[in-house]
Formats: structure tokens, C-alpha cells, sequence
């Protein structure tokens, strides 16, 4: 079982390592991960062994607090936006109330650095206690206020668990003991007219640099929480593309509800310019739908009776009646927020190292500025020297800064990716996909449109429309894109009932029509049913096709009917970008050989496997990966879940299934290939700024610690005051915080153009003269296609001419290239006399 908490009290990372490390200790818990980032943690335990009740028990006794996380519900969200916006403002309010008895602090202690005049009552040595008493008063606001510095800094400390508040506890404290004694020690000095004690003590209180630490502390932090909110930009205005409202049509009447109240099979009514509450299927009208917020594509998509339409786009014109299919946390809106949170909250196998340094950090601090204190001591600097070192030792550390360099960077990341429709799961997800060095690709609806048609029937043992009339009825209960590409063509032909009907998983079906077996299907099906027979005419005919099926009785071959389905326009451009950074592209497929390879030559890959079993998909997955390679399989079917699951990491195509989608660790809004590029170069960014975040860390700490000690202070006359320390330890938080937030200018490499050249560049490729220099490209303007059948026309019309031609139904273009024997007229003649009119040639 998987539970995620909300846990209160933290405050660095040794305290994230604190609550792991009791979590991780209750028999039944199989794994734990705590964000210091989102104040959360998952955990997945045996509840037969442990319930939510002795997980929360655990962390609240390692000194935090904890409670399981509400649910997708708007009004759990909005609460905890709430809570840390409370939290915020109360943070501004402590640090301004600081500020205010600060200054004054400061203005006594140290205006005579200046020359600012002091009352007379607070001059001179024989006013000494008076100006040290005064300092002991203005500090003692400060240390109220930012109390809970000491509770739970002294708190984790008896509970043998010492964090960052410990630290400043630590030091804050030691720093006011001392100024107490200081004033004793001047009192008695004014007493027995000892004046060389009241002058060594007088201006080395360290009244001011114990609030001062806090109150830099406090800077820091809230800067930090600033920063940090905008790191969850992203998921924040996902939940505010729900609308609040929707109007439904129940018993003939329209009313306007809140969403939440949405159920499934309610019909809403979407005006042009309103927001969809739901996922669900159009029943009635036509509309424009900007669906950029979900998928990233900027322009409206165009959708009628029996399309689907998701939560949160928006109508931009027409006026729809919608169906609900998915309400409430179960759209597509309400999963990509669930996605983005969990993956914001996951950790990357990279935090490992960080979590091992903060679980022992402060504890070695604390021993450092000891031996630091003990050190100084012993070489005889005194007392005031001493305790200045050491305490700067313990406010510059900083584990807060290892705490955040992988959290941040993964909020922001994944949060930028989402923004751009790539949706990654997990920190794990997203540190493999940026050392995948073999992209493996399905390649129907993946690399390929995913709606093939038919280009060619060959009539064998039948005549045409009898050939016809079988194979639309054999297909017709069937799910494969093949199948419907065959019933699409025979939408008008008459079919007969079919009985017995097998799918038989990257072969073919069989049924039994009017008494007889019929089977359709590839040769290798064919083969095993011991109805295929090979003959020269059977032979020069599948000679001819791209992606032949074979129909046939008990008795003889009947026909072939040659489907094709097109390589998507980006496939190539993607394809060149991904072996431009050292991945290799390999096609995988269940078509022929002659299909596989020609779709492999059009985009460029480097390997094609073919005629691949749905079950063997994962097979040549795990081969790879046993050739060292780390995969990533990108597809979109049902049969791909198996090796989207074995893959390193699984990309699912959006369009795709639910069971792909569910299989993968990363999902593509888009129906593009060229999210993989991006998603690569994303997990690339993110995992470079994770280990700059890291390297910062580090650096900082093993710089810091040793400056704050005086170990530079005889060779250089290096030393840090305590307040410099504390200034220094918030910006070093901040840092790694604003470094983090870099991320948010990431931007995908746009690759639509290229990806029009790549199509205008294949048909040179596929050409026999393509070495000729003096071939022309043209790129022709079509009006009145409609479907894939108008596409296979006017690429044969044009193809009739001699030229080679690729065609485009949504843009409405085709791409030629002909030789100078072939002119414009002859190819805008050619389109026209196929019924078709020619707007543009360029």
C-alpha cells in the first residue's frame, strides 16, 4: 500500500533525515521518501504489518508532526494553499517586528563605529553595565519573537536529534550566556575599579549578533519561501484551469452547477469562450477547442459529433453538448495535477549521497565548533576569540542547501514539463530518462499517424467486390487500426454475419461466413493455418504493397489488400535530433519487412526490428538492455504496456491508451515525436541543475566551515563574525533555490518547420534520381480533401506524372519533387483533373 503524509517541524534536511530514518525503522515499511521541498512524504508499507496510525506515531516521536494528505477534492487543495500562505505571512511578520528592536540593537552596539551620538547615560566605561543592559532589553524582543528557533532547536537536541534550528539555538544562546557574563564580569570590574575588565568586555557583548542571527535566519527563510512557491507555479495554475462552474442540461432543463457536483453521463452545455468541466464525448455541434493548456499545441483543434474533449480546454467558438465520461479527480486535468504533485514530492537516486551527508551533518558541526572552541582556547586567543569561531562554525553551516538542490529542481522541472505537455512521474522517471542512450519506437500511431488506408486491392481467387465483402465483414470486429483502415474503405459495402470470430494478437483474425472459414491476416498467419500457397502472381503482388493483407477461405488465397499508414511530419526531424545527441533509434514493429524498413528509411533510424509478437515486444527490450544500453520505449498501444513497463524508462504517447499511459513513467500530451527530444533535453537540464545545486552545497560547506573556524586567521587574517556567517548560510539556501527556478526558462527545441523539410527531403531520398541536382521541390496548396482516401488520390495523380509526392491532409499540402521535365501546370492539371482544386504552388 501507498500513503503519502503531510509532515510539520521541518526545517533543513537533517530533519527530512531524521523522519525518514524513524519511518524506515517500523517493520512492515518497504520504502520512504521525505521532501524537505513540499513538507511531505510517501511511503509504501505492508498493511497487514503497519497502519497510517504507527507511521504517524513514528514521526511524532522523532519531534515533528504528521498527518495523512487529503485528498484530489478542490477543498483540500485550497486548504493547504491556506496554511502556506498563513505560514508565509507570519514569517514577514516576524521578520518586520525583528527589524524593528534590531536596528535599535545595532544603533547602540555599534554607532559608535561612526561617530552616532548615544544618550549620556549609556557613554563611557562607568556607564558600561547601563549600555550592555540596554542591549540585553532591545535583544530580548527579538529572541521572543523568533522563538521557536530555541524550542525546537534545544527540543531535537535532548531528543538526540540536532538540526538547523539546533544549530542556531546553539549559537544564538551561547552568544546571550556570554553577554550576561560579560555583564557580571563589568559590574565587578566597576566595583573593585578593575577598568581594563570593563573595557576588554564592553563592546564584545555579542548581544547583537545573537538576535542578528536570527533575524538573518529569518530573511533567509522567507526569501526562500517565496522562492519556493513560485517553484510550484506550475501545479498551482493547473488546479486554476478548472472551471468552477458548469451548465448541465438534466429532465430538458439547463442549470448551472458547481463542477464538483458534475456526474458521469450528465450533458453539459459548452459555449463558445467557456471552459469544459469534464472529460466526456461530443453528442451534438461543432466547435473550436484550444486545448494548449493540456497538451501545448497552440493552435484550436477542430472537433464534432462522437470526438473526445478534455477537461479544462476552452471553446473558442461553436456551441457543443458534452457527455460526461470523467468527472471530478478522475479528468485528465485532475490526473496531470495528481501526476505533477507526486512527481514533485518523488526523489532522485542522486539525493542519495545528499540524504547520507544530512543524516550525520550536524552532528559533526556541532563537534567542529567545539574542538574549534576547545582549539582557540588552548593556543591562548581567549575567551571572546574563541566563541566568536565557534559560533560562526555553527550558524554558516548549512544543510539546508543539500536538502534542497534535488527538490527544487525537480518541482521546477517537472512543473515546466507539465506546462509543456510531458508529464514525467517520478524524480527516478526523470534521472534515467537523461542517460537513455537507445530510444526504441513502435511504430504505428507512434512514429506513423496511426490511421492507416487502403492503396491498392489485388484480386486473386475472387473477384473484387466479393473480396471486399469478406474482408469488411472478417474486420469489421475487429480494433486494429488495419482493420479499420479495410472497413473505412468498405464503408458502403454490404456485409455478412460472421460466427466464430478469433483475434489472433499480430497475426490476423478468422470467423466462419455462411459455413466456410475464412481467414485474414499476414503470410505468416497464413502459413500456420495451412492455407497459404505461393504462386508468381501472389508473388509480384505483395512485391507491390507497403503492408499487404492477406484474405483467404479453407481452400485458395482470395486477394491482397495493400494498407499504408504515413510517417508523422516531425518523425524524421525528431529522429535526426535524437541521434544528434548520441542516442541510438531503433523501429520496432509487427509490419513486414518491407513496411518496417521503409518507415525506417523515411525517419532516419538506425536499426529496424520487424514482424514482432505484441508478447516478444519486451523481449527485444530486455536484449538491449542486456547489451548495457539504457531504453527508453516509446509507444501508445495496448500491446506495448509490457515493454513500456520493462523499458527503463516508458514514454507513452498521449494519444494512446489508458494501459500504455498507466505502463510508463513519462506521458506525451502531444501526439509528437518531438516531445521525446524534449523530454530528454528537459531531464538533461533538470539533473545538470541538480548537480550544480549539489556541487554548491558542498562547496559552500567545506569552503565555510573552515573560514568560520579561523583556519585561514594566521596565515591569511581570515575571520568571519558570526552575523556574516548567518547572512551567509540564508544566501547560500537562496542560491540553490534561484538557481532551481533557471529552469523555468527552459524551452522545447521547436522542430514543425524541420519537420516539413525532413518530408520534402524524404521524397528526394525515395526518388531514383535523387543524386540529380537539378530535381525541383514544390510545395502544392490543395482544397477539398477530406480523408485519407482524397490523400491516396492526389498522391497518385501527382505520382502520375512522374514526380514523387508526399501529401499532408492537415495542412492541406503536398510536398513534391520532379525533375525540370515535369513543370507546375502539368502538377496543378493533374490535382485538378482528380477533383481537386490547386490554390497555391510554390
Amino acid at each position: 500500500m501507498k500513503q503519502r503524509f503531510d509532515v510539520t517541524g521541518m526545517t533543513c534536511s537533517a530533519c527530512s533525515a531524521r523522519v525518514e530514518k524513524s519511518v524506515k525503522c517500523l517493520s512492515g515499511v518497504q520504502s520512504v521518501q521525505v521532501n524537505l521541498l513540499t513538507n511531505s512524504m510517501n511511503v509504501e508499507y505492508d498493511s497487514s504489518a503497519v497502519d497510517d496510525n504507527g507511521i504517524i506515531s513514528a514521526v511524532e516521536k522523532a519531534g515533528y508532526g504528521a498527518s495523512v494528505k487529503g485528498g484530489q477534492k478542490e477543498n483540500a487543495k485550497q486548504d493547504a494553499g491556506s496554511a502556506a500562505d498563513k505560514a508565509q505571512k507570519a514569517m514577514k511578520s516576524r521578520l518586520i517586528w525583528s527589524f524593528v528592536f534590531l536596528i535599535p540593537l545595532m544603533y547602540v552596539s555599534m554607532g559608535h563605529m561612526v561617530s552616532l551620538p548615544l544618550p549620556s547615560f549609556l557613554e563611557g566605561e562607568k556607564n558600561a553595565v547601563s549600555y550592555a543592559f540596554a542591549q540585553f532589553l532591545l535583544c530580548l524582543p527579538v529572541a521572543y519573537i523568533n522563538s521557536g528557533y530555541y524550542t525546537r532547536g534545544w527540543k531535537n537536541l535532548f531528543k538526540g536529534s540536532p538540526n538547523m534550528d539546533t544549530l542556531i539555538a546553539v549559537g544564538s544562546t551561547a552568544s546571550v550566556v556570554y553577554g550576561i557574563f560579560g555583564i557580571f564580569r563589568m559590574s565587578w570590574g566597576i566595583s573593585h575599579d578593575e577598568m581594563h575588565i570593563v573595557h576588554s568586555y564592553m563592546h564584545d557583548l555579542y548581544f547583537e549578533s545573537a538576535v542578528m542571527i536570527l533575524a538573518l535566519v529569518n530573511l533567509g527563510k522567507y526569501l526562500e519561501a517565496r522562492s519556493k512557491s513560485k517553484t510550484s507555479r506550475a501545479i498551482t495554475e493547473l488546479m486554476e484551469l478548472s472551471p468552477k462552474t458548469a451548465t448541465v442540461e438534466r429532465d430538458g432543463v439547463q442549470t448551472v452547477i458547481d463542477a464538483q457536483e458534475l456526474e458521469k453521463g450528465d450533458i453539459v452545455i459548452v459555449k463558445a469562450g467557456e471552459s469544459i468541466a469534464c472529460d466526456g464525448v461530443i453528442i451534438s455541434g461543432q466547435a473550436s477547442i484550444d486545448q494548449s493548456a493540456i497538451t501545448g499545441e497552440s493552435i484550436p483543434v477542430e472537433k464534432g459529433t462522437g470526438d473526445k474533449v478534455i477537461s479544462a480546454t476552452i471553446s473558442k467558438s461553436g456551441f457543443i453538448k458534452v457527455r460526461a465520461t470523467q468527472v471530478g479527480s478522475d479528468t485528465t486535468l485532475s490526473k496531470i495535477i495528481a501526476l505533477v504533485d507526486e512527481a514533485s514530492s518523488s526523489k532522485a537516486p542522486i539525493a542519495k549521497m545528499a540524504d547520507k551527508i544530512s543524516g550525520v551533518f550536524v552532528p559533526i558541526v556541532m563537534a567542529i565548533a567545539l574542538i574549534t572552541a576547545i582549539i582557540w582556547l588552548v593556543v591562548g586567543s581567549g575567551a571572546e576569540f574563541a566563541l566568536s569561531c565557534a559560533i560562526s562554525v555553527l550558524v554558516i553551516s548549512c544543510p539546508c542547501a543539500l536538502g534542497l538542490a534535488t527538490p527544487v529542481a525537480i518541482m521546477v522541472g517537472t512543473g515546466k514539463g507539465a506546462e509543456n505537455g510531458i508529464l514525467i512521474k517520478s524524480g527516478e522517471a526523470l534521472e534515467t530518462l537523461h542517460s537513455a542512450n537507445a530510444v526504441v519506437l513502435d511504430k504505428t500511431g507512434t512514429v506513423t499517424g496511426g490511421k492507416p488506408f487502403v492503396t491498392q486491392v489485388f484480386p486473386l481467387g475472387a473477384d473484387r467486390d466479393e473480396l471486399l465483402r469478406i474482408a469488411c465483414s472478417l474486420e469489421s470486429g475487429s480494433e486494429h487500426p488495419l482493420a479499420k483502415a479495410v472497413c473505412e474503405y468498405c464503408n458502403d459495402i454490404e456485409k455478412d454475419e460472421c460466427s466464430g470470430l478469433e483475434t489472433h494478437a499480430g497475426l490476423g483474425v478468422s470467423a466462419v461466413i455462411n459455413g466456410r472459414k475464412y481467414y485474414a491476416g499476414n503470410e505468416r498467419f497464413l502459413r500456420e493455418q495451412g492455407v497459404f500457397s505461393q504462386s508468381n502472381e501472389l508473388g509480384g503482388v505483395m512485391g507491390k504493397c507497403v503492408t499487404p493483407l492477406l484474405f483467404a477461405n479453407d481452400e485458395k488465397i482470395l486477394g491482397v489488400i495493400d494498407v499504408e499508414d504515413t510517417v508523422k511530419p516531425d518523425s524524421a526531424a525528431a529522429v535526426a535530433e535524437l541521434k544528434r545527441r548520441g542516442i541510438e533509434v531503433i523501429l520496432l514493429t509487427g509490419d513486414n519487412k518491407t513496411a518496417a524498413e521503409r518507415a525506417a528509411a523515411q525517419i532516419g533510424a538506425d536499426k529496424v526490428i520487424y514482424e514482432v509478437l505484441p508478447a516478444d515486444k519486451d523481449k527485444q527490450v530486455a536484449q538491449l538492455q542486456a547489451q548495457g544500453k539504457t531504453v527508453a520505449m516509446v509507444g501508445d498501444g495496448i500491446n506495448d504496456a509490457p515493454a513500456l513497463a520493462r523499458a527503463d524508462v516508458g514514454i507513452a504517447i498521449g494519444a494512446g491508451t489508458d494501459i500504455a499511459i498507466e505502463s510508463a513513467d513519462a506521458v506525451l500530451m502531444k501526439n509528437s515525436l518531438s516531445d521525446v527530444v524534449a523530454a530528454i533535453d528537459l531531464s538533461r537540464s533538470v539533473i545538470k541543475n541538480i548537480k550544480q545545486n549539489l556541487f554548491w552545497a558542498l562547496f559552500y560547506n567545506s569552503l565555510a566551515i573552515p573560514l568560520a573556524a579561523g583556519a585561514y586567521y594566521h596565515a591569511f587574517g581570515w575571520k568571519l563574525s558570526p552575523m556574516i556567517g548567518a547572512a551567509a548560510m540564508s544566501m547560500s539556501s537562496i542560491f540553490v533555490v534561484f538557481n532551481a527556478l533557471r529552469l523555468r526558462r527552459f524551452k522545447p527545441m521547436q522542430l514543425a518547420q524541420q519537420g516539413e523539410q525532413t518530408s520534402k527531403e524524404i521524397i528526394t531520398d525515395t526518388n531514383e534520381n535523387k543524386e540529380d541536382k537539378k530535381m525541383k521541390k514544390y510545395t502544392v496548396s490543395i482544397k477539398g480533401m477530406m480523408c485519407q482516401h482524397c490523400v491516396a488520390h492526389v498522391k497518385k495523380a501527382l505520382e502520375g506524372t512522374g514526380a514523387s509526392a508526399e501529401v499532408d491532409l492537415d495542412k492541406g499540402e503536398a510536398y513534391v519533387s520532379a525533375d525540370e521535365s515535369v513543370s507546375a501546370e502539368a502538377l496543378k492539371k493533374a490535382v485538378t483533373d482528380a477533383g481537386y482544386e490547386v490554390t497555391g504552388i510554390a
